[in-house]
């Protein structure tokens, strides 16, 4: 079993540089509220580039913040009637088995492929968006 002693690099930040994580969370929930999704590529750049987060940390990082500004940006979208409920929930079941196998697969993904794949995912979004 891993031990799960913090270091320095999992606190939460102090003093001076707390503004920086303030605007990376602005930056994170504006672009996942505007789009929909997408807050954790802005955020995994801003963990492993300002914080130093090591990238499986990051990754898992970006999760722990992401989903609870996904419930909120739904939520929102819910309530003003750009969600049309019965349309989404069929995702759901493929999506909750989609994060068990990937969480799953996760510890044994090297950090290089982790990023390839990553970089391969956005790479194919964009392409198919601007085409």
């Amino acid at each position: 079993m891993k031990s799960s002693r913090k270091t320095a690099k999992d606190s939460p930040p102090k003093g001076g540089e707390s503004h920086k994580y303030r605007i990376a969370g602005l930056l994170t929930g504006a672009v996942n509220g505007l789009f929909g999704g997408g807050g954790g590529m802005v955020l995994l750049v801003l963990l492993t580039k300002w914080a130093g987060l090591e990238e499986k940390k990051a990754f898992a990082t970006c999760v722990a913040v992401v989903f609870p500004l996904c419930a909120v940006s739904a939520a929102v979208y819910y309530l003003r009637g750009g969600l049309p409920l019965a349309r989404a929930l069929p995702y759901l079941a493929g999506g909750l088995v989609g994060g068990a196998v990937g969480g799953k697969l996760f510890r044994s993904v090297p950090n290089v492929w982790l990023r390839r794949i990553f970089a391969l995912f956005l790479l194919y979004g964009a392409w198919r968006y601007l085409s």
